[in-house]
């Protein structure tokens, strides 16, 4: 099924691109600017099973995107500088800002490189949990516990099933069964106790993996020591607030801000809401969000801005560098604003 959507979204891009339509579009959906939002950089992994490809894109991609914007004269501002030109209703000139979701240390070895080439500002969104070592990420653990087995044996309500992992395509599509369930599950504490016994079960040490994969503080500061970047929190454990109580979903954001700037000596400012799609992020974490005082929130809602998102400072939309579809020629289709306007039916923004 995410097979057949990922097929049915190349081929609308494509579409627009051949057909021109994103040209006469432009004017009517290309807004004041865009948020441009990135997980991993990183060069192109071997291998047929990569159900988390859509999270990563290579340098190459985002060397292209930076290349595309600066030809369209599109000014590449940080998240302070969006933020100011939103308020200041200063649409002279579009603009772009970057993100990057998590502190992967590959933005650090392979993005911050790119970005210096073109003086690109990006501010990359961290979960404090990750930066120490012990954070839970489960989309990561489960695709690590298909690759290295060929069937997966898991009680899912009362029933014990053992799901095909022996061809590629059949690992894909036990992931997408799995992490479905997983993301459906009702609390945070559900998919805790289900992710660990899975990798209990097949050896995945969630921990080293997290580990492997994600900044240390030391890296953290590192990071920010470079003028171009700015770090914005992400939550303590990267958790679906929507699925917390009230108390919990503003610890999750106050904690994590607070570990952050202890660390690196400096305020937090900006937030990105985990998932930050409508089952994650909606008015009750807005609201949240600005209670806390962070100048802006992004969440994962397709979508350019337009100036009227200077009333919704902490429920911002972003356009996904996919990595599904890293090719170049539909950059000029994602900065027209007729790709995301095609994914929330054809409005020019996403439904609140």
């Amino acid at each position: 099924m995410k097979q057949l959507r990922n097929n049915v979204i190349r081929a609308g891009l494509g579409a627009l691109y051949f057909s021109g339509a994103h040209h006469l579009l432009r004017p009517l959906l290309s807004g004041v600017g865009a948020i441009f939002m990135l997980h991993h950089v990183r060069p192109a992994r071997a291998g047929a099973f990569q159900p988390n490809r859509h999270l990563e894109v290579a340098p190459e991609f985002l060397r292209a995107t930076l290349c595309h914007l600066r030809s369209r004269e599109i000014d590449i501002v940080s998240m302070d500088e969006l933020h100011e030109r939103l308020v200041q209703g200063r649409f002279d000139r579009r603009f772009a800002a970057f993100t990057l979701d998590d502190g992967y240390r590959d933005n650090l070895d392979y993005a911050l490189p790119v970005l210096r080439e073109f003086d690109a500002p990006a501010t990359v969104y961290v979960a404090s949990d990750f930066a120490e070592g012990i954070g839970r990420l489960w989309w990561a653990a489960l695709e690590a516990v298909i690759a290295a087995t060929e069937q997966v044996d898991v009680q899912i309500r009362n029933s014990a099933l053992r799901l095909d992992a022996t061809t590629p395509a059949a690992k894909q599509a036990t992931f997408d069964r799995l992490h479905d369930w997983l993301r459906a599950l009702p609390g945070e504490h559900d998919l805790a106790r289900e992710i660990e016994a899975l990798c209990a079960k097949y050896n995945v040490d969630m921990a080293a993996l997290c580990r492997s994969l994600c900044l240390s503080w030391g890296e953290v500061k590192e990071f920010a020591a470079d003028p171009l970047v700015t770090i914005g929190a992400h939550t303590i454990s990267h958790c679906n607030l929507a699925k917390q109580s009230e108390e919990i979903a503003a610890q999750e954001m106050a904690v994590s801000r607070v570990r952050i700037e202890h660390a690196l000596d400096r305020p937090v400012q900006h937030f990105a809401y985990p998932y930050g799609d409508r089952d994650a992020a909606g008015d009750r974490e807005f609201a949240l969000a600005a209670s806390a005082g962070f100048k802006t929130a992004v969440t994962t809602r397709p979508g350019m801005l337009f100036a009227e998102d200077a009333g919704h400072m902490t429920a911002l939309p972003r356009v996904s560098l996919n990595g599904n579809y890293q090719d170049t020629r539909i950059l000029p289709v994602l900065t027209s604003g007729a790709a995301t306007a095609m994914w929330n039916g054809l409005r020019r923004i996403a439904a609140a």
